[in-house]
């Protein structure tokens, strides 16, 4: 396992980590098989989505908020009840193919560091499995 180290800067925020993602794929050698993202954090998840243009992850935060709204009379009250819930519905891992020592990406596509309850310094492991 590779970890990523990650500082995010706002209570949300998606952050594109595909080339720290690829670096790993390529420092651990793996040419052939599949790459695994997990992020160890209730609070933080990771997706694969458009990563050319901004907006699509202001849209994706946008609703985030409405779906799951920071003050909805949540009994957990530390004050970050929807941070779990969007760490939640996003998921904590994402897997991706590996071909010829690269991640098999479509054109538009990224994996994004999704923060829920910053700004906090953060981790995601890579690791991966051999063909």
């Amino acid at each position: 396992m590779i970890q990523i180290s990650i500082n995010t800067t706002r209570r949300s925020q998606m952050i594109d980590i595909t080339a720290p993602v690829r670096e790993a794929v390529k420092k651990a050698g793996l040419e052939d098989g599949l790459c695994l993202v997990f992020v160890p954090h209730t609070t933080a998840g990771i997706t694969i989505n458009e990563n050319a243009d901004p907006d699509v992850a202001a849209d994706m935060q946008a609703v985030l908020s409405r779906l799951v709204p920071a003050q909805a009379g949540y009994a957990h009250t530390e004050g970050n009840a929807d941070a779990h819930v969007k760490a939640s519905l996003l998921g904590s891992s994402v897997a991706v193919p590996v071909e010829n020592g690269d991640l098999a990406l479509g054109t538009w596509q990224g994996i994004f560091f999704c923060e829920f309850d910053g700004p906090r310094r953060r981790k995601a492991w890579v690791g991966g499995v051999k063909r």
